[in-house]
């Protein structure tokens, strides 16, 4: 599958070098979860973030869902997500999120959301009745929550840690530098805060969090992030390329080689990290499960599999 390149105010995108280039997988059960995920009414942030790995994802019959609607209240440079005024909450979505996710049969899953800044909790109590309802409905459910900052808000956070999520997420997505660009309406210290505030809750889920490269970021600034991340309380972090999803969003500065996501994988380990999973594909929730279930194991003692197969530059 190739990710394709156009422009963003006169600029030409950058041509995809050779490592981002990847036949279609199989269609495999990539009906059966679009079909579950419409009938239910449901929107996944693999199609509304135009995620290049949606139709691998789908093929395998994962899906991440996004939840409080398609619509987000901020407008970050880097995402594909429609921004403007959100809808109204649907208090029957937790339930169907369920259903959907028991129809696929899942056994670990992932829920995001847009932000709702709107909103007076950002819509952590809405969080928390989905995870609550997947519990509930699912016997031995593991569920990973990609979370919005919430305002900074220590209330909300709390709603949606003592709802009983396994893997607590919320993105860093770039360096401190690049925020202002990038992230506007964000802000990188109330982001670690948040990442803090959840490895220190004492309800002993998994904390993590992830970024983007490609954005003219320098080395030693994704080293400072990794350690800030660490020193958090994070022991999972995803690092991957950003490709930009469409002409609205800002355009890829450099492509960053396999060799190089291999480097911040043992740079990250180093630290002490127990799972680093790095490549040129990685997304927050892409093969999430698999982090999962590895950060339980043994901890790493080289570049894993994934990185090391994608050789090249």
């Amino acid at each position: 599958m190739s990710v394709a390149q156009g422009n963003v105010a006169g600029r030409s995108r950058k041509r995809l070098p050779p490592w981002l280039r990847k036949p279609l997988p199989p269609a495999g059960r990539t009906p059966t979860v679009v079909k579950h995920v419409e009938a239910c009414g449901l929107h996944t942030v693999c199609r509304e973030a135009r995620c290049p790995n949606r139709i691998e994802c789908f093929s395998r019959g994962t899906a991440t869902f996004l939840i409080m609607g398609d619509t987000c209240s901020r407008a970050c440079r880097f995402c594909g997500v429609a921004h403007g005024s959100p809808a109204p909450l649907d208090p029957r979505e937790p339930e169907r999120v369920c259903e959907s996710v028991r129809k696929l049969t899942l056994s670990y899953v992932v829920v995001t959301s847009v932000t709702r800044d709107d909103l007076p909790d950002g819509g952590s109590a809405h969080f928390a009745a989905t995870v609550r309802a997947l519990k509930a409905g699912v016997a031995g459910m593991k569920v990973e929550v990609l979370i919005p900052d919430f305002g900074g808000s220590e209330h909300a956070l709390g709603a949606v840690l003592d709802s009983g999520p396994d893997v607590v997420n919320h993105n860093v997505e770039t360096v401190p530098r690049l925020y202002e660009r990038i992230r506007p309406q964000a802000d990188y210290q109330r982001s670690l805060s948040v990442l803090r505030n959840a490895a220190s809750y004492g309800r002993h889920q998994a904390v993590k969090s992830g970024l983007m490269v490609g954005l003219g970021e320098r080395e030693d600034e994704v080293v400072s992030v990794l350690h800030d991340l660490r020193e958090c309380g994070c022991s999972l972090v995803t690092i991957g390329q950003y490709l930009q999803p469409t002409d609205d969003q800002v355009p890829v500065e450099h492509f960053v080689t396999p060799r190089q996501f291999g480097r911040y994988e043992m740079l990250g380990l180093e630290m002490g990290f127990s799972r680093v999973f790095a490549g040129p594909f990685v997304r927050s929730s892409y093969r999430a499960s698999e982090l999962f279930g590895d950060a339980a194991g043994p901890r790493p003692r080289k570049v894993t599999a994934f990185a090391a197969s994608q050789t090249g530059g």
